[in-house]
């Protein structure tokens, strides 16, 4: 008889958290999370990638319900495939908030993500898509960018480190958007007040689950939201600082199966 717990929800980012390197789930990340889910737990993918990029992620992970993508802005539906929720960042707001992070920094090269259950990845001349196994379609120029609903943007620097660049931008694009953090390069403008906490609590609250009874896990500070969130929240062992100082716990890393450790204490 599986012992009980005080955790129905568990919140799992993906890159850095749940998937190993190469892009897959080990086999015992996989059954401890089917063993949380034989004892009640629902488990909710939160990711920064878009929804048509965790479509094969989640078959993969057999998750047929509800994920929460784009930093927050989409809650995708995998039975239906479709959005139940999603925001989409003014593409003006976009505009003008690029300018005023280049006027401090000089030039950036930048990517969208747009909108929707087909929506492209497209990327600027000069970015460099730090996932080189997502799709990404190239465009000519900037106002390219621009040419349908986007739902975040994400931007690189050829000289500035992740955290300068993403410290600058939340000094001067204000209200305009939230900055965040996701990845080894990757700085990113979604819309204003969105994070992963916002879609995190929509899809929580439509499977009649709380944050009382969520434990979260992460590895970078768009991540830290999450945290607040969630009753419990544990950072992999190679988190950013930023995360590690807010979690709870700090369980091993995703390459060795940190995620696992945890829900194999918690539902073992």
């Amino acid at each position: 008889m599986v012992a009980p717990t005080p955790y129905s929800l568990i919140a799992t980012d993906l890159d850095g958290t749940l998937l190993r390197a190469d892009d897959t789930v080990s086999e015992r990340s996989l059954a401890a999370l089917a063993r949380a889910a034989r004892a009640g737990a629902r488990h909710l993918v939160v990711t920064g990638r878009p929804a048509p990029r965790v479509r094969p992620l989640l078959k993969d992970l057999g998750c047929t319900g509800l994920a929460v993508c784009g930093q927050g802005a989409q809650v995708y539906d995998a039975a239906a495939d479709r959005l139940i929720w999603s925001v989409t960042l003014d593409r003006d707001l976009a505009e003008t908030a690029l300018g005023k992070i280049e006027a401090e920094v000089g030039q950036v090269y930048a990517a969208v993500d747009q909108d929707g259950v087909d929506g492209l990845t497209l990327i600027e001349p000069g970015y460099r898509m730090p996932h080189p196994t997502l799709p990404a379609l190239r465009v000519g120029r900037r106002d390219d960018l621009w040419c349908a609903p986007i739902s975040k943007v994400l931007l690189r620097h050829h000289a500035l480190s992740d955290d300068e660049l993403a410290a600058t931008a939340r000094a001067v694009v204000g209200s305009l958007a939230t900055v965040t953090m996701s990845g080894p390069g990757t700085v990113e403008l979604q819309p204003c007040g969105v994070t992963k906490a916002t879609g995190l609590a929509l899809a929580a609250d439509r499977l009649g689950l709380s944050p009382e009874r969520a434990v979260a896990f992460g590895d970078m500070p768009n991540d830290v939201p999450m945290f607040g969130w969630a009753a419990h929240g544990v950072a992999m062992a190679d988190a950013h600082p930023e995360l590690k100082a807010v979690a709870d716990e700090i369980t091993s890393s995703n390459e060795d199966d940190g995620v696992a450790v945890v829900l194999e204490r918690l539902f073992g």
